[in-house]
């Protein structure tokens, strides 16, 4: 066939975590509204240019539910109260909310173009701790509330909306100086829209040119609703909960919910659907059938796994890449598909640093390599599958002028066709056949996200115990209706909850998803007219905890101390953590940090700093420590004094700190270096050491890293090498 077609599947996931409280009904977090009027109207809508691009969105029933409490307007929302609260009635705690809060947005793509708006951030400061907003607040004038108020809401919508409406036209060019009225009537605009998401996809997919498919409702991690010992499979000594959570009931009923929501919203049944977070197990794989649902789609790891054989060799290279892009039968019944992991993070998280044109010129050069390397007697398929709605924020211009040159770039292509998964699936059924599938996630191919830390597993014992006590008394009460405790039970099965929990992601609102879980616990026994286990009240967020780093220590280190790259491998068998991904969220300001690592040989620690710019430059006005926890309480200072990098070691005594020691080997440059010894820090052999950097300005800490918990390593012994190398 040499006319083969390579079918490209675009699947854009849309989810947002269940943001509403039970108790009071308010909204806690505004991100269902503000990505509403950033991306889940404009990521359909562009399709229109480009009809001969079809493409498929996973939308989450539990986002539906949320925009059509927005479209209904039967909303509290917590961010928009704020916004609308006139700007010169503000109390302090409604000053310190907004000053907060109202920089949430990308700073150099959302912030930045805006000028009034980066004043603004400027005034309030790009590092400010929350101590400090009360202070701040009183440097503010009505007029600086009322803009930001304004701007803020102005920021997040999308620039389809901010190039062709008149009256954003207008406040973009106005600037400043907002009044009361334009803000009311900006929230109006807002409300419009959300009203046009969902009428938007049933229209294109009445068209034909969208697929739309659906997650179980409240996007659980469907193997642990089955069974939660499933994540032994990946992971075989990792710690479960105390009490086994083995429910498959509810992830059936978490499937039927959505496939009977979706089919209420779109007026048809989907016919695939994303697990969430790409979960499977085989185990699972008889609910999707019995609830109708044709295709599935997980990651390329869960296929490798599956079939026991490597698909790509230790560059990253396909080995073989028709096993890849092809469909997969499993118990003859259910098509699944497997997305690229390579192509679809480069649009999730490389692409956005690049020229949008030469970005989308060099997706189109990979697949079109794919095509050429793969067999001619049929069509294969590449699955590009990725959120649909958080990578934006990071691109020039919310990713438009990339998609529009990616969709562009498509249509002229000749054997070359972005298609609904549906569409290939009725051409194209599945040649081969899959007699296991591996138990995991798009993520690392197993579940440590969700379930093995101590706040993880808490949180299990939590859900499961306040099921059991609902089961029971339910069962006593059986013409009482306990709808709402149910729906409280399936909300916190949600895989959102977990994912804030544990070492891997933090964000400035994970208190806010830590109460909304325990919150809807607390429901169940509201609901049913019982007193609230004590334990509920009590935060699962565990303050004291060792962060797992990106990479672990490999190997012994003795790095030149300069405060420059002088030579790659110096640092390579060092540790690392990546600021921004342990500390980072969809929503996080900047950090000045990019990168830790740290290392050792049998006498010295080895410390490194790496920063966006020069840390020379950071440290002109700032000064950073390393606080150590174990084995004693120090303290290590780093500023300049006299034109010089100084390191000066303190000790807690009574409660006060008091220098110990200079520290000799120090650098900064374009990075931080330090030599500690570790008998410096009265660390010996197999002891552990655990820190967290600070950075402090005029005395008061602006950034932390980890923001919570520490780093934690042990001494070597001399044996450390040879056990790394075994």
């Amino acid at each position: 066939m040499a006319d083969n077609q390579l079918y490209i599947a675009f699947l854009w996931h849309m989810h947002q975590p269940y943001y509403k409280d039970p108790l009071t009904g308010v909204y806690r977090l505004p991100w269902v509204r503000l990505h509403g009027i950033k991306d889940y109207y404009d990521m359909v809508a562009i399709l229109k240019d480009f009809p001969g691009i079809y493409q498929t969105f996973n939308i989450v029933p539990s986002l539906l539910e949320q925009i059509m409490d927005y479209a209904d307007g039967n909303v509290k929302d917590n961010y928009l109260e704020m916004a609308l609260y006139p700007a010169k009635d503000l109390n302090i705690e409604q000053k310190v909310f907004i000053l907060e809060n109202f920089f949430y947005a990308n700073w150099d793509n959302m912030i930045r173009p805006f000028p009034r708006y980066w004043e603004l951030l400027i005034k309030r400061g790009m590092n400010v701790s929350h101590t400090e907003l009360e202070r701040v607040s009183r440097y503010f004038t009505p007029a600086d509330f009322l803009d930001l108020q304004v701007i803020f809401n102005l920021a997040w919508f999308d620039p389809m909306f901010r190039t062709e409406d008149g009256f954003l036209k207008e406040l973009i060019k106005k600037g400043r100086g907002f009044t009361e009225e334009e803000k009311a009537i900006l929230i109006n605009k807002q409300m419009e829209l959300m009203r046009m998401i969902i009428p938007e996809y049933r229209r294109m997919m009445e068209r034909g040119q969208v697929e739309l498919t659906t997650s179980p409702f409240y996007h659980p991690i469907l193997p642990l609703l089955y069974d939660t010992n499933s994540a032994r499979m990946a992971l075989p000594e990792i710690k479960l909960p105390q009490n086994r959570f083995s429910h498959p009931e509810d992830a059936v009923r978490q499937i039927a919910m959505a496939v009977e929501y979706h089919e209420r919203a779109f007026g048809k049944r989907p016919e695939g659907m994303w697990p969430s977070e790409g979960s499977v197990s085989y185990e699972v794989i008889d609910a999707f059938i019995e609830n109708g649902i044709k295709w599935i789609a997980t990651d390329e790891g869960i296929l490798e796994r599956s079939i026991g054989i490597p698909l790509r060799d230790v560059r990253g290279r396909l080995n073989d890449p028709k096993n890849l892009y092809q469909p997969y039968s499993i118990k003859d019944r259910l098509s699944i598909i497997f997305r690229d992991h390579e192509l679809s993070d480069l649009i999730g998280f490389i692409y956005s640093k690049w020229d949008s044109r030469e970005a989308a010129n060099d997706l189109i050069k990979r697949l079109k390599t794919i095509r050429a390397v793969l067999p001619k007697d049929r069509n294969f398929i590449v699955p590009i599958i990725l959120d649909g709605e958080n990578a934006w924020e990071h691109y020039k211009n919310d990713g438009r002028d990339f998609l529009l040159y990616l969709y562009d770039g498509l249509s002229k292509e000749g054997g070359i066709k972005a298609a609904t998964v549906s569409e290939y699936l009725k051409e194209n059924q599945p040649k081969k056949t899959l007699s296991r599938l591996f138990s995991g996630s798009w993520i690392a191919s197993n579940f440590s996200i969700w379930i093995g830390h101590e706040e993880d597993n808490l949180a299990w014992d939590m859900l499961g115990e306040t099921r059991e006590d609902l089961a029971k008394f339910s069962a006593l009460h059986p013409d009482t209706d306990y709808t709402r405790a149910w729906k409280s039970i399936y909300i916190a099965e949600g895989s959102d909850w977990w994912w804030w929990y544990g070492d891997e992601h933090v964000t400035e609102t994970q208190e806010e998803f830590d109460e909304l879980f325990r919150l809807n616990l607390m429901n169940v026994y509201k609901e049913m007219g019982k007193d609230i286990p004590s334990k509920l009240l009590l935060s699962i967020l565990k303050e004291d905890r060792a962060i797992k780093p990106t990479i672990e220590p490999r190997g012994f280190i003795t790095p030149r101390i300069d405060g420059e790259i002088t030579n790659y491998y110096e640092w390579f068998n060092a540790a690392y953590l990546e600021v921004m991904r342990s500390g980072g969220t969809m929503h996080k300001s900047e950090s000045f940090i990019t990168y830790i690592y740290y290392g050792f040989d049998l006498d010295n620690l080895y410390l490194r700093l790496d920063a966006k710019s020069p840390l020379k430059d950071i440290l002109n006005d700032m000064g950073i420590s390393f606080f150590f926890i174990k084995p004693l309480a120090l303290r290590i200072d780093v500023f300049i004094e006299e034109a010089k990098v100084t390191g000066k070691l303190y000790r807690k005594g009574n409660g006060d700190w008091s220098i110990y020691k200079t520290i000799k080997d120090v650098a900064c440059l374009d990075i931080l270096e330090m030599a500690v010894p570790f008998k410096d820090i009265d660390a010996a052999q197999k002891d552990e050491v655990s820190f967290f950097v600070s950075l402090q300005k005029g005395g008061e800490e602006v950034e932390r890293w980890p923001w919570r918990g520490y780093i934690s390593l042990t001494v070597p012994s001399p044996e450390f090498e040879a056990t790394m190398w075994t």
